[in-house]
């Protein structure tokens, strides 16, 4: 897409309210003679809502590519994301009768079906477009200075996210409006190095509101989680408060956040699940843990078959997506003190499991059972309570693939597996992860996945 095409997106609205102005001109000037149409001057009339090179190249045009690339993102991560994420994993079902939404969920990702094409295409567009408009606001608004970093850290998720859903190989193209330039595929562990070095980036220009400095950092450690340097990822996020949240923002005119939309306005393509395919966790199972809201009704399906499907009540229809947390930077630290291997270290990760309950929000019933007494044990304890505290924030396939990649765990262990549910049919295959669309192709250097989880 163009810069003045993704402009024109942004300003839809100011575009519309001005038009109607237009309108009420052209009355009056209808009203006051008709000896002013010999004027041509009235009729050379500005479109104000299409920025050409000369104008977004300025510091009052710099805003507008900035807040676009806001937009990009926010669509990107609560409008595909974690619905893709959810439907891999055992987070969501799909209630529908799509190839590429019933492809997902089974684990059998089409690249030629465009399973998920809507989520690469959308993410790379907010990468790509963070990238060249941190080099246009570098020269021509280079204060505040936090506005790039907010960019990079934008980047920095977005490269995240790519590595998190979908397989080895993905390119980072790029182009500067005359000059496409072509990126070679990259493994799985070069991608979320590459969105370390973002993070860092951002890291690198503080803002006074510690929202970019925080983001980041609960960003770069979840990147480095990734790679399996733990020691490091509990580093990147010491600091953050366990209060914080960084959020995707909705317009209360936009017509609800993703996962409202997704789950629970009307008949949904996709419906929570429980214990979805052997493996799946119990999220259903009563209604006694705060972190796993929902109520029954009586809805049904895109897909008519089903019935009764539960409601999240997590997020309303006007309520802000959650990127990531204090919570997850808890999270982090505890992870790399299980990595020890002790018992001693077992039970500190028990312990601060249960200070996190007992600290919220929400604030949840202390554990009974007792340490984990084998490392197996615990991490499984571990990752079950990272679900259920991410619940529907877009966590759980980047988790789930940590456990495959980093933990060495069978998928078959730990993605849904045997037959579907109920009342699809057929069984889940084996993939891991989502498949890069078949339009990458249009990338010379990109032939396909990689070999690799």
């Amino acid at each position: 897409m163009k810069l003045n095409q993704r402009i024109r997106s942004t300003m839809s609205f100011s575009a519309t309210v001005r038009s109607r102005a237009y309108i009420a001109a052209g009355f009056a000037l209808t009203l006051g003679g008709l000896s002013a149409c010999k004027n041509d001057s009235l009729l050379q009339v500005t479109d104000p809502d299409i920025l050409n090179v000369s104008d977004y190249n300025t510091p009052a045009g710099a805003d507008p590519l900035r807040l676009g690339v806001i937009s990009n993102f926010q669509g990107a991560f609560d409008g595909s994301f974690v619905i893709d994420t959810g439907n891999l994993t055992d987070e969501m079902l799909a209630s529908d009768t799509f190839n590429e939404r019933l492809g997902i969920n089974a684990r059998k990702s089409d690249p030629v079906e465009a399973n998920g094409s809507g989520t690469y295409s959308a993410l790379q567009k907010a990468r790509a477009s963070a990238t060249s408009v941190i080099q246009i606001i570098k020269t021509t608004q280079p204060t505040p200075a936090f506005n790039r970093g907010e960019l990079y850290m934008i980047r920095g998720y977005s490269e995240m996210f790519l590595g998190e859903e979908f397989c080895s190989g993905i390119p980072f193209s790029s182009e500067d409006g005359v000059t496409r330039t072509y990126g070679d595929p990259l493994t799985t562990t070069q991608v979320f190095t590459t969105a370390v070095a973002s993070f860092d980036s951002a890291l690198a220009i503080a803002d006074t509101s510690q929202r970019v400095k925080y983001g980041a950092q609960i960003g770069k450690g979840r990147a480095l989680l990734s790679l399996g340097r733990f020691a490091d990822a509990a580093a990147a996020v010491a600091g953050v408060p366990q209060s914080f949240q960084l959020l995707s923002y909705h317009s209360t005119g936009a017509g609800g956040g993703g996962m409202w939309s997704t789950t629970t306005n009307g008949a949904t393509r996709y419906t929570l699940t429980s214990s979805e395919g052997i493996n799946g966790l119990p999220y259903l199972a009563g209604h006694s843990d705060p972190r796993l809201p929902w109520v029954a009704s009586t809805r049904t399906g895109f897909n008519s078959l089903f019935i009764n499907l539960p409601n999240q009540t997590k997020y309303g229809r006007y309520d802000n997506a959650v990127i990531d947390n204090g919570i997850d930077a808890q999270l982090t630290i505890l992870e790399n003190t299980l990595q020890a291997n002790t018992q001693a270290a077992r039970q500190a990760v028990y312990d601060g499991l249960n200070k996190l309950r007992a600290s919220g929000p929400p604030v949840v019933p202390a554990m009974t059972t007792g340490a984990p007494t084998t490392q197996d044990a615990a991490i499984d304890l571990l990752y079950s309570e990272r679900a259920y505290w991410e619940w529907l924030n877009g966590h759980r396939e980047g988790d789930e693939r940590n456990l495959v990649r980093i933990y060495k765990r069978d998928p078959e262990k730990v993605f849904p597996t045997g037959a579907l549910t109920l009342p699809l049919v057929g069984t889940y295959g084996t993939g891991t992860n989502i498949q890069v669309p078949y339009t990458e192709l249009n990338n010379p250097k990109f032939t396909g996945c990689l070999p690799g989880a």
